[in-house]
């Protein structure tokens, strides 16, 4: 098949014709699709409801105390426990949390904006214009985060390897107005990429200007591989940090948000011992203490690592297929147009999709005008401003299969309908 862009003019408009009557089959079929955002499907939260059930009225965690009470702000001990074997990391340093790894992660800036990263240094907000990078594409939410504190979000471009560490190296050396970097360094939001070793160490190996500078990890889809026999592996970043001599740079994120329920979680930071200590006392302050029934019900029913693994096994099994689904879709309707290219991760919960440029936007307003709901494009960006306007992320793991395979064909028809617009433009 030739490419659009081999095609005649009188062949584009032929072409651009019969798809634009398709296009209009599919609205006359009042279509409500939502997959703007990476949600566990039904059947995925059913394989947890056990859960919920397995106290049996014991409310005593392994140290005696009775966890409907208050007490142990930073996480009873068997949670830390299970939380250090999904991070690899010591047990002592670690900090459980609530239901939401986000919320830990705008108390940690927020921490440093108000009272600075450790005692004795500056808070963010002393500086005139503090600065964050930003590997892109990445998550909105995090995007949300530095924006709302007015941090100076830069952009920072991502490759199958990771963010381009010659210009993160370049900039954070230059400059000690940049306090930190974003990663989600398995399985990135939305591209799917795991960091190489290379990058890991780079990253653990930074010489930033500021002192105060702090890798933000959100290790979210740690344990999210689609295949558990072709799974990518990512060299340990708080060991790269050690290695590199600077312990102290890094914070660990993770939740069960996407391993049992979203809603009703438990979420762990893990870092330094001088870090720790610092966010336990100012997390003191906030909390007497986060939801410990939560965590015991969590460790009850997980018991390790290994049931972990036993339990993702379970929800790639409902996951897999979702993925293969868009590949098939996108191959067999795209891949010899040239008008697209796409990633193609063996976990996480997302599929990077790039237009031609300039046909982003276009592309998601022609789906939700036929009933198929897409990520916003630009998302993906800081301000949700998309430099190319050719980013989209694509969220493939709530809808059934069935409806997927229509909401997909729809987005390959409306990227053909959008490419062929531009060209004769």
């Amino acid at each position: 098949m030739m490419t659009l862009v081999d095609m005649s003019k009188h062949e584009l408009e032929q072409l651009l014709h019969e798809l634009k009557s398709k296009y209009n089959g599919y609205k006359s079929k009042n279509l409500k699709l939502d997959m703007s955002r990476g949600k566990p499907a039904p059947e995925q939260l059913e394989y947890c409801e056990e859960m919920l059930y397995c106290l049996n009225g014991n409310f005593k965690s392994e140290n005696g105390i009775d966890v409907r009470n208050y007490g142990i702000p930073d996480g009873i001990p068997e949670a830390k426990r299970l939380f250090a074997q999904i991070l690899d990391v010591d047990p002592a340093n670690v900090i459980v949390g609530g239901n939401s790894s986000l919320s830990l992660m705008f108390d940690i800036t927020s921490n440093a904006y108000l009272k600075g990263v450790l005692p004795g240094m500056k808070p963010w907000s002393t500086v005139e214009h503090p600065k964050f990078l930003c590997p892109v594409p990445g998550y909105d939410r995090h995007f949300s985060v530095t924006q709302f504190f007015g941090i100076e979000m830069i952009n920072i471009p991502m490759d199958e390897q990771g963010p381009n560490m010659d210009l993160v190296e370049k900039l954070v050396a230059d400059d000690d107005s940049i306090k930190g970097i974003w990663c989600v360094p398995k399985y990135s939001n939305p591209s799917g990429v795991t960091y190489s070793e290379s990058v890991v160490k780079r990253l653990g190996a930074l010489k930033p200007a500021a002192k105060d500078f702090r890798i933000f990890c959100d290790n979210a889809y740690v344990v999210h591989h689609l295949d558990i026999n072709n799974q990518d592996k990512l060299y340990n970043i708080y060991q790269a940090c050690v290695e590199g001599g600077n312990e102290d740079m890094v914070y660990l994120f993770t939740s069960t948000s996407k391993i049992t329920f979203p809603g009703s979680g438990v979420c762990a930071m893990a870092a330094s011992p001088a870090n720790i200590e610092y966010t336990r006392k100012l997390l003191s302050i906030k909390t007497i203490g986060y939801n410990k029934v939560n965590q015991l019900l969590h460790v009850r029913y997980l018991q390790d690592i290994n049931g972990v693994s036993a339990l993702m096994e379970r929800q790639a099994s409902s996951v897999r297929p979702k993925f293969t689904m868009v590949q098939q879709v996108l191959n067999k309707e795209l891949a010899d147009l040239g008008c697209a290219n796409w990633s193609n991760p063996n976990g996480g919960y997302f599929v990077s999709f790039d237009t031609m440029p300039g046909c982003a936007k276009r592309v998601h307003r022609l789906c939700a005008e036929a009933g198929v709901t897409l990520t916003t494009a630009g998302a993906t960006y800081p301000y949700g401003i998309d430099p190319a306007d050719g980013n989209i992320r694509i969220a493939p793991t709530y809808p059934p299969v069935s409806d997927l395979e229509i909401a997909m064909e729809l987005l390959a028809l409306v990227v053909k309908i959008v490419s062929i617009e531009k060209l004769l433009a």
